[in-house]
C-alpha cells in the first residue's frame, strides 16, 4: 500500500474518531450572569438575561415554605450547612416561582452571591459534568430542576442520587440542588404499587425508587388553596400592580374565572391577573 494510501486511511479514521468523541467542554463562566440553562448536548452553560421571577412579597398562601425556603437559600449564600430541597404538591401553586423569588430576594440583598442555573429533567444524566465545572468555580449555586419526575423504567435517578450525597466526592460545597415535583416520591402510585406486586421483594424495590427523596434535607409541600386564600393572592397582585378594579367587581370575575377552568391555584389567579390587566391596560410584568 502506497504511503498517500496509508496517510488518506488514517485521516479517515481520526475523522471517525474526532465524530466520536465528546464535545469540548466550555470553561464555566459564572460571572457572566446571575441566571443559566444548561445545554447538555454542548456541555455549556447558557446566560439568561432576564429571570421570568414575581417578587417574594406577593406570594401568598405559601407562607410557611416561603419562609423556610428563603433561609436555607440565605443560609446557603453566607456558606453556612443547608439543604437540598424538593417542592411537591398541588400544581400552579407556585413551587417553581418560590424558588426564582427566592434567589432573586438573596441576590438583592447579598450583591449577587448566587447563580441559579435550570437543568432540564432529560438532561439529568449530564448533572455529573456539570457538578464537576461548578466545583473548580468559587461561586455558589443553586442547581433547579423543574417538574422532576420518573417513570417506572427510568434508571436515571440513580445518577442523581449519587450526585446529591452519595459516591466519592459527594456534592460540591459550592452546589446546592432545588426541585420541583408534583409527587412527593417523583413517581406514580400505581408504579409504586406495581414495583410492590411483581418484584420478587417488593420492599426492597420499593426503598429502592422511593429512596430518591431522602436525598432532599427539606421536603416542602404545596397544597390546593381556599377561595379565600385564592382571592387575598389576587388582591396583592391587584395592590402591588395598580390594576383599577373594584373589590365586588374583582370577586365576582374572580370566582367565575375559577369556574371556567376548575381548580383553584396561584397559577390561574395570575392568568386572571394576566386577563384584567390586558383589559384595563395595566402593565403587569
Amino acid at each position: 500500500m502506497s504511503n498517500d494510501k496509508i496517510l488518506a486511511q488514517l485521516t479517515r479514521i481520526a475523522d471517525s474518531l474526532d465524530r466520536l468523541a465528546p464535545p469540548a467542554t466550555t470553561p464555566v463562566d459564572l460571572d457572566s450572569g446571575d441566571a443559566f440553562v444548561w445545554e447538555a448536548e454542548s456541555n455549556h452553560l447558557r446566560v439568561i438575561p432576564k429571570v421570568n421571577h414575581v417578587d417574594m412579597s406577593i406570594l401568598h398562601g405559601i407562607d410557611r415554605v416561603r419562609d423556610i425556603l428563603y433561609d436555607n437559600t440565605l443560609r446557603f449564600a453566607k456558606g453556612l450547612p443547608a439543604n437540598n430541597a424538593l417542592l411537591w404538591g398541588a400544581r400552579g401553586m407556585g413551587k417553581s416561582s418560590l424558588v426564582k423569588a427566592s434567589h432573586a430576594q438573596v441576590n438583592e440583598e447579598m450583591d449577587n452571591p448566587l447563580a441559579l442555573i435550570e437543568i432540564h429533567r432529560e438532561d439529568i444524566p449530564s448533572l455529573p459534568i456539570l457538578m464537576q465545572q461548578l466545583q473548580t468555580t468559587k461561586r455558589r449555586s443553586v442547581i433547579f430542576c423543574d417538574d422532576l419526575s420518573f417513570d417506572s423504567d427510568d434508571s436515571t435517578y440513580k445518577s442523581l442520587k449519587t450526585v446529591l450525597d452519595g459516591g466519592l466526592e459527594g456534592r460540591p460545597a459550592n452546589v446546592i440542588f432545588y426541585a420541583t415535583s408534583n409527587r412527593r416520591h417523583m413517581m406514580r402510585r400505581d408504579m409504586i404499587e406495581n414495583e410492590r406486586s411483581t418484584a420478587i421483594m417488593p420492599s426492597e424495590a420499593v426503598e429502592e425508587k422511593v429512596s430518591l427523596s431522602d436525598r432532599f434535607g427539606l421536603w416542602l409541600g404545596f397544597h390546593s388553596c381556599s377561595q379565600d386564600e385564592y382571592l387575598e393572592m389576587i388582591r396583592r397582585y391587584l395592590k402591588h400592580y395598580n390594576i383599577p378594579i373594584g373589590e365586588e367587581e374583582f370577586v365576582k370575575e374572580a370566582i367565575e374565572w375559577t369556574r371556567t377552568r376548575g381548580s383553584r391555584s396561584g397559577r390561574v389567579a395570575w392568568q386572571y391577573i394576566q386577563d384584567i390587566a390586558g383589559r384595563t391596560g395595566t402593565v403587569s410584568e
